[in-house]
């Protein structure tokens, strides 16, 4: 074999390695992008999971501050409109408290519901003495029905006259528009047995007190299914 020849074998086995070397590099090339792509394929789903769990969780929180936001106000407004109520009950009270100063105007009329006071007292206390309070400006009414009064409580009990003593203590007066916050009285009497321990409270504002608690549910059912509808 000439020079030529081998010239030419080795130029043959030179482009042959050549070849196969790029064949190589073009498999390593596509293997090594495809491993590219998935890897990054798995990179971005790894990504948008995390983004997709971190929109869950915000919007979570954000769900929750709205309900907790919710939850507040409508604990406002409930707050706001039993205050309301309150205040609309409470200004009943105060007018129906006024109206109690009315019946001290006609003598007559207050003179026979002391006595109806007195009466009802004995018969709540059933003491043969008891110890008698009322507003200074009432002592004269008092005194002028005590008797009256001591004959129909023995007469409705069947028992002797009882022992009535005004007691120098007096209730507070009327209220005053002078003295606003000053203790007052709208009239009627205090009842109580002789060593205190029994106590009767018969002024026209423990009265309205008592009749207020026990018609506030009619009132207040009166007043609100009102306005619901």
């Amino acid at each position: 074999m000439n020079d030529n020849d081998v010239s030419k074998q080795i130029q043959q086995m030179v482009r042959f390695i050549r070849q196969e070397a790029e064949e190589k590099a073009n498999e390593i090339s596509v293997s090594a992008e495809e491993e590219f792509n998935i890897e990054k394929l798995q990179l971005v789903e790894a990504e948008k999971k995390k983004i997709r769990q971190e929109y869950e969780r915000k919007e979570k929180q954000v769900d929750v501050r709205k309900k907790i936001e919710y939850s507040m106000q409508l604990n406002a407004s409930r707050i706001k409109v039993l205050q309301a109520q309150d205040d609309l009950v409470n200004s009943m009270k105060e007018a129906a408290s006024k109206e109690l100063l009315r019946v001290n105007h006609d003598n007559n009329s207050y003179k026979n519901l002391l006595k109806d006071l007195i009466v009802q007292s004995l018969l709540r206390l059933k003491e043969p003495s008891v110890l008698l309070r009322c507003r200074k400006d009432d002592v004269h009414l008092v005194e002028s029905v005590l008797h009256s009064a001591k004959e129909e409580y023995a007469h409705k009990e069947n028992v002797h006259s009882p022992e009535i003593i005004v007691d120098h203590i007096y209730l507070p007066p009327a209220p005053s528009n002078q003295n606003a916050h000053a203790a007052y009285c709208s009239g009627g009497v205090v009842l109580a047995s002789r060593d205190g321990k029994i106590v009767f409270e018969n002024s026209l504002d423990a009265r309205l007190d008592v009749v207020f608690r026990k018609k506030l549910p009619e009132i207040r059912k009166s007043l609100f299914s009102q306005i619901a509808a």
